[in-house]
């Protein structure tokens, strides 16, 4: 394989290269596998603290990147690449080098690195897509997932987001977290529940879901993984195992596969630490 020049809008970043500190304790989280997708670096709303504790607190043999993870939209509009951002790519260069294999399936924020399928982005390998088997021998197509907009566009989570403003949401989310910090209260995702109280979010949602599946069924494989929606979750329909990574914008979520095939979806933040989510739900205190 080659490696191919870096995107122009990450190769200058100019922050100093501070090396972020690694965890002097054992890993919280060991698995086969990790999935983590809608990073979202470059953006104001990118939680990199939470995500640089997270990279600090896991061991496995493959971290999938899985879409979203460098958001060119956001830095197209307004250039801004904080060290702490660039701290996690530091630490994806780090977990790569000691061991941990690295899978970039890019998305459409971050579309542009697709030009560069089949090559290295200094360790880490991209892949537009891929097909990954579980330890119980079960077949999942890994995709970001923005090629099911195609079913969604018209639906009232569009429609609800473009009325609102998703931005709005996210700054109203951003400074009400700060608040619930000084107060010691939990992380609480505004924007996750209005997706799981509106009607029309969650029908898009669902139809999202439900597409996703089809794909995979039609390819033959027992599930899919993908992110795209920032709306974790974990679920059968029909048959396929449909399994949503969730995002760093809003959720703070990662897959985990243990080394018996089980996979379980995971939230994060500094107050919970690592908490399983039930009920096919993040859990959040309001």
């Amino acid at each position: 394989m080659t490696t191919p020049t870096a995107p122009e809008s990450f190769s200058s970043a100019t922050p100093k290269p501070a090396a972020p500190q690694s965890a002097t304790t054992s890993p919280l989280i060991k698995g086969r596998t990790v999935w983590i997708s809608d990073i979202h670096l470059g953006s104001r709303d990118c939680k990199a603290e939470y995500l640089l504790k997270f990279l600090d607190n896991i061991s496995c043999d493959t971290l999938y990147l899985v879409g979203d993870i460098i958001d060119m939209w956001a830095m197209k509009k307004k250039f801004r690449w904080p060290q702490q951002h660039y701290n996690v790519m530091l630490k994806l260069y780090e977990l790569a080098n000691n061991g941990t294999r690295i899978i970039y399936v890019p998305g459409n924020h971050d579309e542009p690195m697709r030009r560069f399928t089949g090559n290295l982005f200094g360790p880490i390998e991209i892949i537009e897509e891929h097909e990954y088997t579980c330890a119980d021998g079960k077949r999942y197509l890994i995709m970001h997932g923005d090629a099911m907009d195609a079913y969604i566009n018209l639906s009232h989570l569009t429609r609800f987001v473009g009325d609102i403003g998703y931005g709005l949401l996210l700054f109203i989310n951003r400074w009400a977290n700060r608040w619930r910090k000084l107060m010691r209260r939990p992380y609480f995702s505004l924007a996750g529940m209005i997706k799981n109280n509106i009607k029309g979010a969650k029908h898009a949602i669902e139809t999202y879901q439900k597409e996703a599946t089809d794909e995979a069924r039609r390819r033959g494989f027992d599930g899919v993984i993908c992110g795209h929606i920032h709306y974790p979750d974990m679920c059968e329909e029909n048959g396929i195992r449909y399994c949503n990574t969730g995002d760093w914008i809003e959720n703070c979520t990662a897959i985990v596969e243990d080394f018996s095939g089980e996979m379980r979806l995971l939230h994060y933040s500094d107050q919970v630490q690592w908490q399983e989510a039930t009920d096919n739900k993040v859990a959040q205190a309001a």
